[in-house]
């Protein structure tokens, strides 16, 4: 595609405006003329050749656009006869530059924003600009458009008309009809109308379709008035922002082609999502906020980039007030759709407009992005990410997984809420779950060899980090090499109880004999182990089964605070009453002399406080230890019942999810 401007023209009618130049080089703004804008316009839409017709002042004309030095390759054709023509000879003139391409066609005087530019070169027709929403005027041009198409164009019709303006897409095949008539009128000396009246004459022959642009800036410069008016518009589409938010910690070209359309809109504003709005909607950040704020800071032509704390656009959008919000238009379906809904109804209160770009669905895309999830999910970069969120977020949360497809809907569920994502941090390898799975007693049953292949089922196929039950951890002798074992695997924490000799679940509580290590023995246990570490990222979590036993809360206390003393990264209290009031207590003390240490909580039976509640006691994870195990089982159980009552499968399948949804769960690399 190539851009055909006319340039011949006199411009009488500018006064002394044009006394020493073209009518194409009056200043429009302080940093454009009337020609460099629409010259840097092509260039932002990616095109290259401009035929150019001259006339008056034909040598200040070519010597003006070379010292412009933008990437277009020029032609110049001089109308000789430009005081006695009009533009219907200088295309003559350049006809043979004109044959083998699409064109983008505009007269040299006119002046337009990049959305009505934008909304012809991305035409699938060839197509005029029109208004609809603008009166019909005396002396211009006017377009009569009949069963979609546009029949005649000229200054002289009114029925069935619409405003129009010289700025035409027009195909090879409509052009090369168009050209044939231009060249009939030229070669019978009928040079001095419009190029207009070749075309009306074959205009069943050209499917030339309106390009209604509404109230967009696109007017003709004729005279000093002109100028003034369209100076003063211009001036409002250079004022106007627009907004874009990014949550990616690498920019690939299809970032970089999304980012220069939204740029043609206006000043550009970027918003980055925080640390923990990408943690709630994707995963943890491998590149944190202040790099990746920095990344799109440093990319030509990005005015401001600013901080979006929520996947919800809503506070800068009321705070910033952009005139555009640009955003791929993968979000008109799916997790995001609501959030888009909620954009549209934020701009509409103060008028602002959404403007929305096919998604690009590269190969190469969906590569760098697996790549990227590859990178999150290795042992070095995962196992420092729960320490990571705790500090970040101040809570974070974990469910139970015991096997690979476990894993994945720990790590791909996800809700929306208030604007913000909700999505757990963390999955929770417990060894009653672990046990169970397996159809085997929770009594430390199943060895580290089989609980470490269910680590590999997870982490296999997800990012997460990842929470291990260690029991009672075994023998001190023994626990440094699970310890080393765990960490070398990439998982963040593992979690050991305060017990010896047999395990009992702990919810039997007193029902079943049960022995409390003693407070040297665990404190030494956890020195092994902080000892036998190779990274700092590792977490040791000490369990206190304390007021599981009815101990009391002194007891509880004083191995807390014993445990952190030995270096427990963070401290578990368990109680199996649904009154929450002794967790309650005992978070309450704990943080009256320690305020750094990290305490767990798992909610099993105290299940009616919400996650707000412990953030706000002092808690920091909260771990959902066997919410799956103890649905889906049920589920297969009455599965496998109806099966039997009916003789066959059919009235399963209303229990059933699909094959086809299962799959979609599992990553195809």
């Amino acid at each position: 595609m190539k851009a055909l401007i006319l340039n011949s023209g006199l411009g009488c009618r500018m006064g002394v405006i044009t006394k020493e130049h073209p009518k194409c080089m009056t200043e429009i703004s302080h940093t454009d003329t009337i020609l460099s804008r629409q010259l840097k316009q092509l260039v932002s839409f990616g095109i290259e050749e401009v035929v150019m017709t001259t006339g008056y002042y034909d040598d200040v004309l070519v010597d003006y656009c070379n010292v412009l030095h933008l990437p277009l390759k020029f032609t110049f054709v001089n109308n000789p006869l430009y005081d006695q023509t009009n533009y219907i000879y200088s295309i003559y003139c350049a006809k043979e530059h004109l044959r083998n391409d699409d064109i983008i066609l505009m007269h040299g005087d006119l002046v337009f924003e990049n959305l009505v530019m934008e909304a012809v070169v991305d035409s699938p027709n060839s197509c005029m600009v029109v208004s609809s929403s603008l009166p019909l005027p005396e002396k211009d041009f006017k377009a009569v458009v009949t069963n979609g198409r546009i029949e005649k164009i000229g200054i002289e019709f009114f029925e069935n008309a619409v405003a129009a303006q010289p700025l035409y897409k027009i195909k090879k095949e409509d052009w090369l009809v168009w050209l044939g008539n231009i060249e009939t009128f030229c070669e019978n000396n009928n040079r001095k109308c419009y190029a207009e009246n070749a075309f009306n004459e074959v205009s069943n022959q050209c499917n030339i379709y309106p390009c209604d642009v509404h109230d967009m800036l696109c007017a003709e410069i004729d005279t000093p008035e002109d100028l003034k008016i369209v100076s003063e518009k211009l001036v409002a589409v250079n004022e106007r922002t627009v907004y874009m938010c990014f949550s990616t910690e690498y920019i690939h070209s299809g970032h970089t082609a999304i980012i220069n359309k939204a740029r043609r809109l206006g000043r550009l504003i970027i918003g980055i999502l925080s640390d923990e709005a990408v943690a709630s909607y994707k995963r943890f950040p491998l590149i944190p906020f202040e790099e990746r704020k920095a990344l799109f800071e440093n990319i030509a032509g990005v005015e401001r980039v600013v901080e979006q704390k929520m996947l919800s656009y809503a506070e800068n959008l009321r705070w910033l007030k952009p005139d555009y919000v640009v955003h791929g238009n993968d979000w008109v379906e799916g997790f995001q759709k609501p959030i888009r809904q909620e954009v549209c109804d934020v701009l509409s209160e103060y008028g602002g407009k959404l403007v929305e770009y096919p998604y690009t669905n590269n190969p190469k895309y969906k590569e760098l992005d697996a790549n990227h999830r590859s990178e999150a999910s290795m042992p070095d970069v995962r196992r420092g990410r729960l320490r990571k969120l705790i500090n970040m977020k101040g809570l974070v949360t974990a469910l139970e997984a015991h096997s690979g497809i476990t894993g994945l809907i720990v790590e791909n569920t996800k809700v929306l809420q208030d604007g913000k994502t909700y999505q757990f941090d963390a999955m929770w390898v417990s060894s009653l779950c672990d046990s169970t799975a397996k159809g085997k007693p929770d009594i430390e049953l199943v060895d580290m060899t089989s609980r470490f292949r269910t680590i590999d089922d997870i982490m296999e196929v997800t990012t997460k980090p990842i929470i291990f039950d260690g029991d009672t951890g075994g023998l001190t002798e023994h626990f440094v090499y699970t310890v080393r074992s765990l960490e070398r695997m990439g998982v963040s924490m593992v979690i050991i109880e305060d017990k010896t000799g047999l395990k009992k679940n702990s919810l039997f509580g007193t029902e079943v004999k049960q022995t409390q290590a003693s407070i040297p023995d665990f404190c030494e246990k956890i020195r092994a182990g902080k000892n036998s570490q190779k990274t700092k990222e590792f977490m040791i979590c000490a369990r206190i089964e304390s007021l599981i036993l009815e101990r009391g809360m002194a007891d509880a206390l004083e191995r807390a605070f014993a445990f952190s003393e030995a270096g427990a990264d963070a401290i578990m209290i368990h109680s199996r009453k649904k009154d929450p009031s002794e967790i309650f207590e005992f978070v309450e003390k704990f943080r009256e002399k320690n305020t750094t240490t990290p305490i767990v909580v798992v909610p099993t039976s105290f299940n009616t406080v919400t996650e707000a509640e412990f953030k706000k006691r002092g808690v920091n994870v909260v771990i959902y230890a066997n919410q799956l195990t103890r649905t889906g089982f049920p589920a297969m159980q009455d599965a496998a019942r109806t099966i039997l009552e009916n003789h066959r499968a059919k009235e399963c399948d209303d229990k059933c999810m699909s094959i086809k949804d299962i799959i979609t769960l599992i990553p195809e690399e």
